[in-house]
């Protein structure tokens, strides 16, 4: 089963039904669909554990509607006095339609939520925590739950169910306080497709957002073990994309990626709840995403055995991290500072680094300024990653790629972990395949992306063509190199621009956007040197 229109629909009418029914928050009403949706589901997800526990040498599963349940508000008991109720009454089936007005609102409040919460604490990850019904009024509430239920979740498999909950996260259109905001799915798929996370390989997001890059390196690793006949097409955001069932998988293969594969945190408990949702819908509800600040709180060996996270570190990183946050710089742990910088884009590349086990590698969307910029951080930053580590390519994206959540030029920074550099190739993206307007949701033909990944995948070949290349002929491939010289020459200056091959048409068409992009950079520069400037003028006058 695919994502259909009229599931699209159907969703987009239960939005805009919230939106007019006085509840504007778009990532609040993903929030609360994403509870209701799993409130649905959970029934029959108890139901099938029941029946396979039956089965011989299965493990015993009791269903979590067996025995009773305190009522939490005594006004929500069915006569005076009476302070439990058996839990079938938590059933969806039970109280979805059988209640209505503030009789509905409250039981969902005090004693569905507080039901599921139990229950979430006993998980790998308590996606719960700290959640309570918002959508309190009554009709409206009503309304929302028999959208829900004419959904038909339980007739849907992973991929669509997984593929919907993305149709809501699309609605959340505004960055976080840090910076942070959702990666456009293709970009992802393209960066996934580049580090090709094979099977048996530890993947981390530290920034995690809602699981966009965990759920397509499992996509990914899937596909690479599917058998052509378990390998179909889907729509996606109005483009065509692969997807395979794993039909290749062993059982303890399938075990091993969906338990042991996929790790994330993430500092906001909202992402954390979307994340672990987003992962749940498919199938991956043993993924464990922590909800910390990777930069100011470091995990001790203990905690990491205890969290059965990899001590040596991780195979691949995957992440878009927040880009105009800053921190307090006492409480930036020292293990990520890089010189005096607060910058959190600088900070997290700095431990994404250090938590990459020796030959990992890494790949992470970056502003442009990270590239180019000349405070001390910058260019020590860019120096250890040259000299220190091996730098494969530097893809360079559209400008608006992120919109309508971020107008910043951005790149995506690909590397592994120790070594020295050689040769860093560069790629330089003009489209996408989406107009690059403020939405940056219509699709076009016009997309220099799958090529690029194809000569990223040849990247050998294609430096030999490079290097033979006539130095007098124009150059018209939208990928080049440099050799390490040439970049420690340029102060380790890693933007595609400052190496590209000159050409009269470069230079007359060179775009507008591109260049303002690069003055608001070079602007952020200057007001974190006057910042540090300011820091240290303080210092020695306190």
């Amino acid at each position: 089963m695919t994502l259909t229109p009229d599931l699209r629909r159907s969703i987009d009418q239960i939005r805009d039904y919230l939106y007019g029914g006085g509840y504007p928050n778009p990532a609040q009403n993903a929030e609360q669909l994403s509870f209701l949706m799993f409130f649905f589901m959970f029934e029959a997800m108890d139901a099938a554990r029941v029946r396979a526990a039956k089965r011989p040498g299965s493990d015993p599963y009791t269903s979590a509607f067996d025995g009773t349940w305190k009522l939490r508000n005594p006004l929500n008991a069915p006569q005076r006095g009476i302070e439990e109720v058996p839990k079938e009454r938590l059933r969806w089936s039970s109280w979805a339609k059988a209640l209505n007005g503030e009789r509905l609102v409250s039981w969902v409040r005090d004693e569905v939520f507080a039901f599921y919460g139990d229950i979430a604490r006993d998980g790998v990850t308590n996606f719960m925590d700290g959640a309570r019904l918002v959508i309190d009024e009554p009709t409206v509430l009503a309304q929302v739950l028999t959208r829900i239920e004419d959904l038909q979740l339980d007739r849907m498999d992973s991929d669509t169910k997984g593929d919907l909950f993305e149709h809501v996260l699309r609605q959340i259109k505004q960055a976080g306080e840090l910076g942070q905001f959702r990666t456009p799915r293709h970009v992802i798929r393209t960066i996934v497709e580049m580090l090709d996370p094979r099977l048996g390989e530890t993947i981390y997001d530290p920034a995690a957002g809602t699981a966009g890059f965990l759920v397509a390196a499992y996509e990914h690793i899937r596909l690479a073990n599917s058998t052509d006949a378990a390998i179909e097409s889907a729509e996606v955001d109005g483009k065509q994309i692969k997807r395979g069932l794993g039909d290749r998988l062993s059982r303890e293969a399938q075990r091993q990626l969906t338990e042991g594969t996929f790790f994330g945190n993430d500092v906001d408990p909202q992402m954390v709840r979307l994340a672990t949702m987003n992962l749940f819908l498919r199938g991956l509800d043993k993924v464990r995403i922590l909800r910390r600040d990777a930069l100011t709180r470091t995990l001790e060996t203990a905690q990491k055995q205890e969290l059965g996270i990899p001590i040596e570190g991780f195979d691949v990183v995957l992440a878009n991290p927040p880009f105009s946050g800053r921190l307090d710089k006492d409480r930036i742990v020292d293990d990520v500072r890089v010189g005096s910088t607060t910058q959190t884009e600088l900070l997290f590349l700095k431990y994404m680094l250090n938590h990459l086990k020796e030959g990992g590698r890494c790949g992470v969307v970056i502003p442009e300024g990270v590239l180019f910029g000349s405070t001390g951080a910058h260019k020590e930053l860019r120096r250890q990653l040259v000299e220190n580590n091996r730098v494969e390519a530097v893809l360079s994206l559209p400008g608006g790629v992120f919109n309508p959540y971020s107008g910043v030029k951005t790149s995506v920074l690909i590397f592994r972990k120790g070594g020295a550099t050689g040769n860093v190739m560069f790629l330089h993206a003009e489209a996408d395949g989406f107009k690059l307007d403020a939405n940056h949701d219509t699709p076009i033909e016009a997309d220099d992306l799958p090529d690029l990944i194809e000569a990223f995948g040849h990247r050998e070949d294609r430096l030999r063509e490079w290097q033979g290349r006539d130095a007098g002929a124009e150059w018209t491939a939208k990928w080049w190199f440099a050799d390490t010289d040439t970049i420690r020459a340029a102060d380790f200056n890693l933007s595609a621009g400052r190496y590209r091959p000159q050409s009269r048409a470069q230079v007359e068409h060179r775009d507008p956007l591109e260049i303002l992009d690069e003055l608001m950079a070079v602007e952020r520069e200057i007001m974190e040197e006057l910042e540090e400037l300011r820091s240290a003028v303080m210092e020695v006058t306190d």
